[in-house]
């Protein structure tokens, strides 16, 4: 059977609009992220998909935006996953920082590297507070994108892939980092060009597995 994956990143959040470090910094959708969450949803309903699943994760801003495509769609009622595993990569003491002030403390070569490259690890919290969420230490002080590769793929193998090989739609709605990671995967790009691939905020991203799990190319959907 035929099976269709969606990933969509979350709407603009609060952070987006100020231009600031996030990660697992729990932030709400702005206006304009809500609308952008409407109209991906809008776009689904002209394409004419039709989810078994979404997944998404513990994070407001990609939950939120989540239940708007489906309440667009009239798909309110497809059960949703939640894991910790598609929190956005964890930016540690950066979390919080205007992104210009950031470049103004550490320099603006190592924050470029920080942000856009697969190794680099930000600087690291001290110590996280305690969130009944993420219980047994599972919140980090800080990740690289390779690092953020390594907590979601078991997700994206285990629970994920076996729902697309029976042939069921899915739709991920998560964040810039974990879904550059999930591309990165899937389309084996490299450790040096995945700097070069940007996820927009609200800009759903299709692709079509057939009977032998063969994956077709990148397709961003647009209105018709």
């Amino acid at each position: 059977m035929v099976a269709q994956l969606v990933l969509v990143r979350h709407g603009e959040s609060t952070a987006n609009r100020d231009n600031e470090f996030t990660g697992w910094t729990d932030v709400p959708l702005t206006l304009k992220g809500q609308q952008q969450a409407k109209r991906v949803g809008e776009i689904l309903v002209q394409k004419q998909l039709l989810f078994d699943k979404v997944h998404t994760s513990y994070l407001q801003r990609a939950i939120t935006t989540a239940n708007i495509v489906l309440f667009e769609m009239n798909q309110s009622w497809v059960p949703i996953n939640k894991t910790w595993r598609l929190n956005e990569r964890h930016y540690g003491a950066l979390r919080g920082l205007n992104k210009d002030m950031a470049r103004s403390k550490y320099g603006v070569e190592a924050v470029a590297l920080w942000r856009r490259s697969y190794t680099d690890v930000p600087p690291l919290l001290e110590k996280v507070v305690s969130d009944r969420r993420y219980p047994n230490s599972i919140e980090p002080l800080g990740e690289s994108l390779e690092m953020a590769s390594q907590r979601m793929l078991p997700y994206w193998l285990e629970v994920v892939v076996p729902e697309l090989r029976a042939g069921h739609n899915q739709l991920i709605v998560a964040h810039g980092s974990t879904l550059r990671a999930l591309i990165k995967y899937l389309e084996k790009i490299s450790d040096n060009d995945i700097d070069g691939l940007e996820i927009g905020n609200g800009e759903p991203i299709c692709y079509t597995f057939d009977e032998k799990f063969n994956m077709s190319e990148r397709q961003y959907l647009e209105s018709n």
